[in-house]
């Protein structure tokens, strides 16, 4: 059943974006116009997880202006998180995701175009790519990283370290770090090799900023310290025996 229902999730995967891919490709065109590509990310998801039986349900810890540029930082286990992100977050964001994403056919395009591809295997693939998020921040759009830096946790729901990058660009341009908890999505899609889902309701939860005014770069340690702190309580909460 669990292959069954994995083909339905997969298939829909691909036709929604099959379907939506000429008006990406349009709105891809000029960089004005990224805000509508984006856009239509979010209405990608708010279409997909419906007709696969995945409701999101979001909580909210406090309310985020839209108008506010923000790092969201969220823990990684699962290849789920990034199009669940998209319906999660209301704000333009770039998101920093490993180059290979960019190699999808179609997908890749629009992702190499809309959001940051980052080699994390080259050092001054890593810089380049901090000083071009950098360059979003101060623009005034939002990033949204993984600080693990990739699947990496090899237990589930335990976190794997967070890497500086995050963090640092977070107070090079004095921008709020807001973590983001996703409790069960390496329940519902496994990074076990066999991607099959399986059918439960997907859950976020957006945690309150945590501001960056007047921190140094010596306060890096300090500000990714608390940032890991309040999405492992979270998922301690969740898996209190785990």
């Amino acid at each position: 059943m669990r292959r069954l229902y994995s083909i339905w999730c997969y298939f829909w995967f691909v036709l929604l974006f099959l379907l939506l891919f000429p008006f990406f490709w349009l709105f891809l065109q000029r960089e004005t116009w990224h805000p509508k590509a984006h856009y239509l990310n979010r209405l990608w998801g708010h279409l997909y997880f419906p007709i696969c039986g995945l409701p999101i349900s979001v909580e909210h810890r406090t309310q985020l202006s839209r108008n506010q540029t923000y790092v969201f930082c969220a823990n990684h286990f699962s290849y789920l998180d990034i199009a669940v992100m998209g319906v999660v977050l209301p704000h333009y964001y770039a998101f920093i995701g490993k180059s290979q994403i960019a190699k999808v056919p179609l997908f890749g395009y629009m992702f190499r175009k809309l959001h940051i591809p980052v080699n994390r295997e080259s050092k001054m693939e890593r810089y380049r790519i901090l000083q071009k998020a950098v360059a979003f921040l101060k623009q005034g759009r939002s990033v949204v990283i993984f600080p693990e830096g990739g699947i990496r946790s090899n237990n589930p729901p335990q976190l794997a370290p967070f890497k500086d990058g995050a963090f640092r660009m977070a107070i090079e341009t004095q921008t709020p770090v807001v973590p983001v908890t996703f409790p069960h999505n390496w329940e519902i899609l496994p990074d076990d090799g066999r991607l099959l889902f399986r059918h439960r309701r997907i859950r976020a939860v957006v945690h309150e900023p945590i501001p960056t005014a007047h921190l140094t770069i010596e306060d890096l340690e300090k500000l990714k310290d608390q940032t890991y702190a309040v999405i492992a309580e979270e998922l301690a909460r969740h898996f209190p025996k785990k």
